[in-house]
């Protein structure tokens, strides 16, 4: 078996040939906003990692995914690669980075990709192709996002499951064919119903990576803050938390502060002591 050491750099062209029908293994991605972080999740041995719009909520106090830009996701995008993971390193295009047409969609992803991003993603189906097809005429390689897109959260009117009924689904596979046959690597499927993704995943020679679609799908992605316990919020029906770090934080630092106030800390191993020479040079001070 190879080692996590030992184990290459992750290419787009290994994600895209990663389906499960084929006999590959379900594609592991998580979100990483740091560089600590970046380390602990590549020495776990992801397969990508996803800088996601997500730290608006869950790392810099905002209610929504919509608050955060291309600046922002560029600053934690180099943190990421700070870590020089081996995993894919893929970024978010934040709301507004690719609304306005493919000129202003490709300047954006190319700031992400100087930050040490090595593939984009962005949400929406067919309306995007012009924008997605403009990226990858650049050389960057894209990811598409179907279903629940929270960039979308006003017009959805809230975080709902999506192609909860015929027509729905109907258009959600048209959006992923038409994505995977413009040259998106990967497709993301979130919040929609299992026999959905089944359909979808069947009908694409790409991998689909999903959250809160079943699991049929390629591989499967979560947001690292839920995994670990350390979310405020409510977690979502598909999230499966791994850790409580949140009470393990919590404890240590009041331990810290009961030692503070009851002068535990710092002890005698935690303290650089003078030498007698020096002592008795400050006692002649008299200061």
């Amino acid at each position: 078996m190879t080692t996590l050491e030992a184990r290459p750099k992750v290419g787009v062209p290994g994600i895209a040939a990663r389906k499960r029908r084929d006999g590959a293994d379900p594609v592991v991605m998580i979100t990483a906003y740091d560089t600590p972080f970046a380390r602990i999740v590549d020495d776990a041995g992801v397969d990508l990692i996803l800088v996601g719009d997500s730290v608006a909520d869950n790392v810099l106090g905002y209610e929504d995914t919509l608050q955060v830009d291309v600046a922002q996701i560029a600053h934690h995008v180099a943190a990421v690669a700070r870590a020089r993971p081996r995993a894919l390193v893929v970024a978010d295009m934040p709301w507004m980075s690719y609304h306005l047409g493919p000129a202003d969609a490709l300047r954006n992803a190319a700031v992400l990709v100087r930050a040490g991003a090595d593939a984009v993603k962005l949400e929406g189906g067919r309306r995007r192709l012009p924008v997605v097809q403009a990226i990858l005429d650049a050389e960057i390689p894209v990811m598409g996002h179907l279903g629940l897109t929270p960039q979308s959260v006003h017009a959805l009117g809230g975080l709902r499951v999506q192609a909860r009924d015929p027509e729905a689904a109907a258009e959600l596979l048209l959006d992923a064919k038409a994505l995977a046959v413009a040259g998106c690597f990967a497709l993301v499927l979130e919040g929609v119903p299992d026999a959905v993704a089944t359909a979808a995943t069947g009908a694409v020679d790409v991998p689909t990576i999903g959250i809160g679609a079943g699991a049929d799908c390629d591989g499967q992605v979560l947001v690292l803050h839920d995994v670990l316990g350390l979310s405020t919020r409510p977690s979502p029906k598909f999230v499966r938390r791994y850790a409580d770090l949140a009470t393990i934080a919590r404890d240590a630092v009041a331990a810290y502060a009961a030692d503070v106030r009851s002068s535990a800390f710092p002890g005698d191993d935690e303290t650089y002591h003078a030498s007698p020479a020096l002592r008795d040079s400050l006692a002649a001070r008299g200061d």
